[in-house]
């Protein structure tokens, strides 16, 4: 029994068990559900999420989704709720509450109680003529065969779909509202995913140093330039344009073709038309374009002016890559 295809077998059944359930949802979802939706987008309030047990913790992600996504939510424990915490839901609140089989003793003190104040209520439940499905206003039917517990006692499968109804209003809502990558960045600021929607080039290059010299500046300068930047590259320009640019690369394969480079300019070894980007690009924009070029280090342009130098380790440190 503890052999590796037994193992596997049972990983197998498992991902089997609640792929069918999932699939079977779809032919569940129904006008209760559009109803649902246009409920809460219409809706000036919140959207309370409640549970007791796993569903709670089910409710804790759905109500992460919904915010993350643009709709207002709070997670509130159902037996926390009886106890005091019902005060949280406000007049235009509505409530969405889960419960596999909506006759837990919790759900049963609590929905009257709901239902009194005249929230709306919506159930996802897997048993429509449970208590909380005979009071809720709609029914999001989370109907499962059976767990993928052996024993069809532990909450598997059913949760899953809990979270899977859930992720469908979230995405219905989504939709609804428009909802684009630049309003998901807002809510995201600190992730690496928002940064990689909001961060622009010159948000990292203007706290870097500007290395430049001219065309007619020697080589020894070149290199003073490139050390004291620290950047490992100057830009050589003319009147604030860009014409070529030096990287430590140039000056070591310099000194493998000459013995002495105390007469050579900066023209004489840089390279010209060098990849470039826009300072109002975005950052993510100048990691593909570094990759595509196996290239580690881009000089910026705002206006058609030179404007700085943005570094691969620059998008390490910001979380982009």
């Amino acid at each position: 029994m503890n052999s590796k295809s037994s193992i596997i077998n049972i990983a197998k059944q498992t991902i089997e068990t609640e792929s069918k359930a999932i699939l079977n949802l779809s032919s569940l979802v129904n006008d209760d559900f559009a109803d649902a939706v246009t409920l809460i987008y219409n809706s000036k309030g919140r959207v309370i999420i409640t549970g007791i047990g796993k569903s709670a913790i089910i409710a804790s992600k759905i109500v992460a989704t919904l915010n993350s996504t643009g709709t207002p939510s709070i997670f509130m424990h159902a037996a926390d709720a009886i106890h005091g915490d019902l005060g949280l839901i406000l007049e235009d609140d509505i409530v969405i509450c889960l419960s596999k089989s909506g006759n837990t003793p919790e759900i049963k003190v609590l929905i009257p109680l709901i239902k009194r104040a005249k929230n709306k209520i919506i159930a996802i439940t897997g048993k429509n003529d449970s208590f909380l499905g005979q009071h809720a206003d709609f029914i999001l039917n989370a109907f499962v065969e059976k767990e993928a517990c052996p024993n069809n006692l532990a909450p598997t499968t059913s949760t899953t779909a809990q979270l899977v109804i859930g992720d469908a209003l979230a995405v219905c809502l989504l939709e609804l509202r428009g909802f684009s990558s630049s309003d998901f960045a807002k809510y995201h600021p600190g992730g690496a995913l928002g940064k990689k929607l909001y961060l622009r080039v010159e948000d990292i290059s203007s706290v870097n140093e500007k290395p430049k010299v001219n065309s007619s500046t020697s080589i020894r300068d070149v290199i003073i330039e490139i050390t004291a930047k620290m950047l490992g590259v100057t830009a050589v320009v003319e009147n604030n344009k860009i014409i070529g640019i030096i990287t430590d690369g140039d000056l070591r394969r310099m000194l493998t073709k000459v013995d002495d480079f105390s007469k050579l300019t900066a023209k004489d070894i840089m390279g010209a038309n060098p990849k470039r980007i826009q300072a109002e690009a975005m950052a993510i924009d100048a990691l593909e374009l570094m990759e595509a070029h196996g290239i580690s280090q881009l000089l910026v342009e705002e206006n058609g002016n030179y404007a700085g130098v943005v570094h691969i380790h620059d998008l390490i440190k910001e979380g982009i890559i």
